[in-house]
């Protein structure tokens, strides 16, 4: 199993920290040709402009679009949940985004960078049995403000000026996204469901059974 992590900006190593505690070697991706023989990728936590920026400025962003569109199966967190999102509001017109996750969410949603937060988040199944949570961090995330038919909610969370649970966690297909940070936690359950995920892409079986705590 060969996993890629978006070395242009963000938590990069704190998501290859993470892939090495599950035994799992991590390569750091900044070139089209860093693509090759993934089994699956990490967009991680940053600035969506810029990377969105990046992306284009490297020439990686029609290779990782058409590895994405090709089933390659990707895990996007904060940022990365932006760039999967196929509306997204409060960007720049110029952003661009690969539009494979049907959610529409908000840049900054839950405020700007002193507005950051740690919480206890409610999970579904997939991620624990009935009334668990999870820890998160939320630094300047994404609001989720909409989520489509064929979209897996796979946590909520409620923020200080909006009681109602908002989704933070969602999978489509092979796609997994978060507006939190699960690797700047110890709880891997999201970076063990993403590998379940690629394993699954690899064997064709349906992943859906609860992941064990780290």
């Amino acid at each position: 199993m060969s996993i890629g992590v978006l070395a242009l900006q963000g938590d990069v190593r704190e998501h290859l920290g993470a892939l090495a505690e599950l035994d799992v070697e991590g390569r750091a991706v900044r070139a089209a040709s860093d693509l090759r023989g993934l089994s699956g990728l990490i967009l991680p936590g940053g600035e969506s402009t810029t990377l969105s920026l990046l992306l284009g400025s490297s020439k990686l962003f029609e290779p990782l679009g058409e590895a994405i569109a090709s089933g390659l199966v990707v895990f996007g967190t904060c940022a990365g949940l932006v760039l999967l999102a196929n509306e997204v509001h409060g960007g720049r017109p110029d952003q661009r985004g690969f539009e494979v996750l049907d959610c529409s969410v908000l840049r900054n949603g839950y405020g700007r960078q002193s507005e950051s937060f740690e919480a206890a988040v409610e999970v579904a199944p997939a991620l624990g049995p009935e009334g668990a949570s999870m820890p998160a961090v939320f630094i300047r995330a994404p609001l989720v403000e909409r989520v489509g038919a064929g979209v897996e909610v796979l946590a909520r969370a409620a923020r200080p000026s909006d009681p109602e649970p908002r989704a933070v966690a969602l999978r489509q297909g092979r796609v997994l996204a978060s507006a939190f940070h699960p690797e700047l936690t110890a709880d891997r359950r999201l970076h063990r469901l993403f590998l379940a995920m690629v394993q699954s892409a690899a064997t064709g079986c349906e992943v859906g059974v609860p992941v064990g705590v780290a």
